[in-house]
């Protein structure tokens, strides 16, 4: 999954664009207001049941349309497009697979600058007393899944100041949701990042820029159920539910100026991010937070917690420490 084919490059014509408290101007200079049920831009539209192209494996599905001139930097477990103007990636994008969502290494909270990063990333002082959180872009519980992966989502340049009462709030909850919908869904392919724009106030003496708003779209490209959904939230703390911020791609598009997906054959790309079935997509967590290496294992083995189908209890031995074994560790997850 991590690893990358040469992939097409193409024209990306990024437009400044204008803010306001409660309204955004967009790339082809449409304004587009917060609507009174939370949605941007494009109304709601029913996914068209008769509409199931096939699809088919492409590498680097995930990565935006770039242009000649941007150098998408690739990490293990995710790539980036970073702006040296505001010290923070335009866009964050990775893969997530069902698998990559059982962690095996938990967060290091080990914040480093980005050796790739040959301009220079932000620093701990330009965080230190701004009163801003060092908000994860690729969140770093979707990178457990190796030591070098966990490490590489703590560089800065996966790092963006956002207010506590967002990152720790509103943002979280949808992180976690997204998680729930990868092993939903077998794989996801993700990008998120700050909407930048001309006149941000900044932190710190490496003048980082702070994103008034921040961005993520998640795709969901197997059959049968093909879907995309994308989310625009103000950088502040939300008691709203998630749904609230829920757009279609194509919105999230026209307030970023950035094309997503663009290895999609065009029909099926149009017809996806045109697409907002906020139905299509369950709105419960599944609890992922679990561990499965050599130091969370129980001293002696002990019998599973979990049950099997016929309804008895399971006769396996595991040395998990959380009492389940393998076939049942999903038993201990709906616990919520």
């Amino acid at each position: 999954m991590k690893s990358f084919l040469l992939f097409t490059i193409a024209v990306l014509f990024i437009h400044s664009a204008a803010f306001s408290q409660h309204s955004l101007k967009t790339s082809d200079t449409q304004k587009v207001s917060f609507l009174l049920n939370g949605n941007v831009g494009l109304p709601y539209v029913n996914k068209d049941p008769d509409y199931n192209e096939n699809t088919i494996s492409i590498i680097g599905l995930e990565i935006p349309k770039i242009s000649s001139g941007d150098k998408v930097i690739l990490h293990i477990g995710y790539s980036f497009l970073y702006s040296d103007k505001n010290k923070q990636s335009r866009w964050v994008a990775y893969e997530l697979t069902r698998e990559e969502t059982k962690k095996l290494y938990y967060r290091t909270d080990k914040f480093l600058t980005d050796p790739a990063v040959k301009s220079g990333t932000a620093t701990d002082s330009d965080y230190a007393g701004s009163g801003y959180d060092r908000g994860h872009l690729a969140p770093a519980a979707d990178m457990g899944w190796s030591s070098s992966t966990m490490a590489e989502s703590f560089y800065y340049s996966n790092m963006s100041p956002q207010l506590p009462a967002f990152n720790r709030g509103i943002w979280k909850k949808l992180e976690e949701l997204v998680r729930t919908w990868a092993i939903e869904n077998e794989a996801l392919y993700i990008v998120t990042g700050p909407v930048l724009t001309n006149g941000l106030k900044s932190i710190g003496p490496g003048k980082v820029s702070i994103p008034n708003y921040f961005y993520k779209v998640i795709l969901d490209y197997k059959d049968p159920g093909i879907n995309g959904i994308g989310f625009i939230f103000p950088n502040a703390g939300s008691g709203e539910p998630l749904q609230y911020y829920a757009v279609s791609i194509d919105s999230v598009e026209k307030i970023t100026g950035i094309d997503f997906y663009p290895l999609i054959p065009p029909d099926q790309q149009a017809q996806i991010e045109k697409t907002l079935c906020v139905n299509c997509w369950t709105w419960k967590t599944r609890k992922t937070d679990y561990k499965n290496n050599a130091d969370e294992k129980a001293s002696v083995p002990i019998r599973c917690k979990g049950f099997a189908k016929s309804g008895d209890r399971c006769r396996n031995k595991t040395m998990n420490a959380s009492g389940y074994c393998h076939l049942h560790i999903f038993q201990k997850q709906n616990k919520f």
